[in-house]
């Protein structure tokens, strides 16, 4: 924490650029991370990595009728998680601390913005800190917890590139006490398969990027918990700083629409773990011994979140956890059964496709219902380019600032 303040106290006398101190939360989250341990990639741990990818992509492709969408194999240290995904971050949690920032400069009354000047983006400069500083705490926390670059449904990596973290996964084997080797092929069945969505379903990753980001709009700023949290700095001890917590400052607004925001984040998010449960359940049964214990460990682990996962819900306001995961799951079983693996996965052909809430009800009906673009979307060609327009986070609303009627599904 030492150095957190002194990199802090530098830092407040530089301007920064955006809401957040990116700068400031990748040197935190390192220093955590530093001083807990992270033990570097060996070389039998990478080729191990590439070798479970390898045999995952294997074993995926019976299973799955969207074929392997892994370009590149590699095994990343904690610190290499946080530099590879920095990016997806960085688009989640800027707008959020925006408003943030802005709560924070609402807090000087209007009568002395006129006489603060220029000194008035010393707020700015100390929101933007604070919150990476907070950030890059979280984020080494989640660091030490991940699995893998898809390990928590979001498309956080680069394209096509397929990671393990090796230390973390050993860690995890040693806590169900199973044999790492095992738990790192189940673990790299789910990375191949999450790839194989984000790669060959063109409008999958702005889909559901776009999906937290409506939601993320939609979270309310707390300013009297801000205005607390400000009134308990000393200006004349920097030490001070170490009593501000921004957990409980962002809460969603219960209002219908950030309701029907959630819903929908969460229907996506449900969605996509939930067909990977499936396809990874369906390819490793009968291959891997201890298949059963994993497969429900994993749902657990991903219906409930880790610590970490509820240290950044508490801090930005975003579940980053798929609630219906059983019920999703249990939809792509149906869909398997009555359609087959190919009619399944027709249904990525395009969002309006997807079952809604209200499928998951009773996914056997919606299992059987006639879909007349069904049989055409079974000669979709998921390797060709192209396909439904992919939407970056933040698209759509400008499109209807625009104008555009249309709407997100």
């Amino acid at each position: 924490m030492q150095q957190f303040m002194s990199q802090l106290q530098h830092l407040l006398s530089t301007s920064g650029s955006g809401p957040v101190n990116w700068d400031l939360a990748r040197q935190v989250a390192a220093s955590q991370l530093a001083a807990a341990g992270d033990p570097a990639v060996s070389p039998y741990e990478r080729n191990a990595v590439e070798e479970a990818l390898r045999l995952a992509d294997l074993w995926l492709e019976p299973a799955s009728a969207l074929p392997s969408g892994i370009q590149t194999s590699v095994a990343w240290n904690r610190n290499e998680w946080i530099y590879k995904t920095l990016d997806v971050w960085r688009k989640l949690c800027d707008p959020v601390a925006s408003r943030m920032v802005g709560a924070m400069g609402d807090l000087v009354p209007p009568e002395a913005r006129a006489q603060l000047g220029p000194m008035q983006s010393m707020v700015a400069t100390l929101g933007g800190a604070l919150f990476g500083g907070q950030l890059g705490q979280a984020l080494g926390s989640l660091a030490a917890e991940v699995l893998s670059a898809g390990d928590i449904g979001l498309p956080l990596g680069p394209a096509g590139t397929a990671a393990l973290i090796p230390a973390n996964i050993k860690a995890y084997g040693e806590g169900l006490e199973l044999p790492e080797d095992e738990v790192r092929l189940y673990v790299a069945l789910r990375e191949a398969a999450h790839q194989r969505l984000f790669q060959h379903v063109p409008w999958l990753r702005g889909h559901v990027l776009n999906a937290v980001e409506t939601y993320a709009a939609g979270i309310r700023v707390n300013r009297e918990a801000i205005e607390e949290a400000m009134g308990r700095v000393d200006p004349t001890d920097p030490e001070s700083m170490q009593a501000i917590a921004l957990e409980g400052i962002f809460t969603p607004e219960d209002s219908p629409a950030q309701k029907a925001s959630l819903a929908r984040l969460e229907t996506a998010l449900a969605l996509v773990e939930g067909w990977v449960c499936h396809v990874v359940d369906s390819a490793a049964g009968g291959r891997l011994p201890d298949v059963v214990r994993l497969a429900e460990a994993f749902r657990r682990r991903r219906a409930a979140g880790g610590p970490a996962e509820q240290t950044f819900a508490a801090l930005v306001g975003l579940e980053l956890r798929p609630r219906r995961l059983r019920e999703a799951a249990a939809l792509w079983a149906a869909l398997t059964e009555h359609r087959g693996i190919a009619g399944r996965d027709a249904l990525w052909g395009h969002p309006d496709l997807l079952p809604s809430e209200d499928d998951f009800a009773d996914p056997v009906a919606f299992a059987m219902a006639d879909f007349d673009v069904i049989g055409e979307l079974e000669k979709f060609d998921f390797t060709a380019p192209g396909g439904p327009h992919e939407e970056t986070p933040g698209e759509s609303e400008r499109r209807h600032d625009e104008g555009d009627d249309d709407t997100r599904s």
